[in-house]
């Protein structure tokens, strides 16, 4: 059974930085694309990052493009996503995402984690 946890959100301040880490387990994690997906009260979940199996490519949504990084160890099983000058609007529940292809929409997710909260206050 695939396993994804999400760890390190919370409540920061903005312009404030947080680190989200994932760690995977069940399935052959080299053979996945990873990715980083949100979900804010009252809208649709959202495509943040992406990382393809061997870290040759990343991907972003223009939002977060300059601010968020995305990174994976495959010696761990755990990808990460680095977010730095935070603003009120990246306040969303974020979600790890696995997919057997690049994943920059949640219909080209095979797995997701259960999510972390992220709160940025002005």
């Amino acid at each position: 059974q695939v396993h994804l946890v999400e760890s390190g959100g919370g409540l920061v301040q903005a312009g404030d930085s947080l680190r989200l880490s994932c760690a995977a387990s069940g399935l052959t994690f080299s053979h996945y694309a990873m990715g980083w997906f949100r979900q804010a009260p009252g809208k649709e979940r959202e495509f943040v990052a992406a990382i393809s199996w061997r870290s040759s490519n990343t991907y972003y949504a223009d939002s977060v493009k300059g601010r968020f990084a995305i990174s994976r160890d495959n010696a761990k099983n755990t990808v990460d996503l680095q977010m730095s000058s935070l603003k009120p609007e990246d306040t969303a529940v974020y979600y790890c995402a696995a997919g057997a292809v690049t994943i920059v929409a949640p219909k080209m997710v095979d797995y997701w984690g259960q999510g972390t909260q992220v709160t940025v206050s002005s």
